[in-house]
């Protein structure tokens, strides 16, 4: 049976857990339930614990056991997350797929799009993209710039999109327990918008929460897909029905999202799966990897964009009126996500194949 080592954003986000979440599954119903999948940190930060990246030390390794190789999902592009020793990368023996990374742009205090300080350099995106077999981008902006850079790239949007495929992996809550109304929330000094908009933010959950309230949901938690967002989410705690909730268990976290009535959410990936599950969401974006991908998905009507809507606040209590997106809502969309997991699958088994090939050749070689 294969081995596939997967390179993969570690850390505190759940998000990216359930990225991998999707992955995973996605790899046992194209390999076969019997597949090895070896995970390695996207970053050297991590190196101290364990080897990362395609580093000198990780290509040596895969090189030795790996009959293929996925980077992906995350926004590996956008924050240089991603180790690459160009000089060794060339030495990478099994075939290699880029799948669901994204490149995005943040507003700067001007309101306009500008690049991240920490974006991945020009040179290391494109050697990576021109050594891969196969790279499948998150979002039509990201696949836009690579191509601008003279490479090949295709738009793969998210895994996530095929949750609901797994739902019978996904615990329930007990009966007992009622899950409510949640707002996922990311940490202003953590979201990568100008500081008067951070500012607001604390202002803008209180009136969500009213909103909930006023809607008729019984109970608002406070979502934190990162511990560090736990400090944060104490304020919105007192004598309403209102609490915090956090688990870096994805099927515990896929749970929630499935159970609840409904998702006010600032994090990509609580949106996308809850459309996936069925559940009612309100999306907010705010930077061009969130606002493209819910575009690209044609969810844009799930929510607003926060720095470019002059009436943010009064469209997000508006859709929570009404109730949010909800699963009929998304019958329009049905055909586009069915025809975008479709290309997903036969993409990852294309990415089979040449792993076939590839171990095939090995065999011979030893014959």
């Amino acid at each position: 049976m294969y081995v596939i080592a997967n390179i993969r954003p570690f850390g505190h986000n759940v998000g990216n857990t359930a990225i991998n979440f999707a992955i995973r599954n996605m790899l046992y119903e194209t390999f076969g339930r019997l597949v090895s999948i070896i995970e390695f940190p996207a970053s050297s930060a991590h190196e101290s614990t364990a080897k990362a990246g395609l580093t000198k030390k990780t290509i040596y390794e895969i090189n030795r056991f790996a009959d293929g190789v996925i980077i992906g999902g995350g926004n590996l592009y956008e924050n240089d997350e991603i180790s690459v020793d160009l000089n060794s990368l060339q030495s990478l023996l099994p075939p290699l797929m880029l799948f669901s990374n994204s490149r995005g742009r943040i507003y700067g205090r001007d309101l306009q799009l500008q690049e991240r300080s920490d974006v991945i350099s020009n040179s290391k995106l494109s050697h990576l993209v021109n050594a891969a077999d196969i790279s499948l981008s998150r979002d039509s902006a990201t696949v836009e710039f690579i191509k601008n850079l003279g490479c090949d790239d295709k738009i793969g949007y998210c895994p996530t999109i095929n949750i609901k495929n797994y739902i019978n992996r996904i615990p329930q809550v007990p009966d007992n327990e009622y899950v409510g109304a949640l707002i996922s929330i990311r940490t202003p000094s953590l979201m990568n918008i100008p500081v008067k908009y951070q500012g607001n933010v604390s202002d803008d959950i209180n009136l969500f929460i009213d909103a909930l309230f006023k809607s008729g949901h019984k109970r608002v938690r406070i979502l934190c897909n990162d511990s560090r967002d736990l400090d944060y989410a104490q304020q919105f705690k007192g004598t309403r029905h209102v609490d915090t909730l956090y688990t870096n268990d994805v099927y515990e976290y896929l749970s929630v999202l499935k159970n609840a009535t409904i998702i006010v959410s600032y994090r990509l990936h609580a949106t996308v799966p809850s459309i996936s599950l069925g559940t009612p969401v309100v999306n907010i974006t705010y930077d061009e990897r969130g606002h493209c991908l819910s575009n690209d998905l044609s969810i844009g009507a799930a929510g607003s964009n926060m720095i470019t809507d002059p009436n943010f606040r009064e469209t997000i209590c508006h859709k929570i009126q009404c109730g949010g997106y909800t699963d009929s809502d998304h019958q329009r969309n049905v055909l586009k996500w069915s025809a975008i997991s479709e290309m997903q699958y036969n993409e990852l088994e294309n990415f089979r194949r040449l792993v076939s090939d590839y171990v095939e050749k090995i065999k011979k070689n030893n014959v």
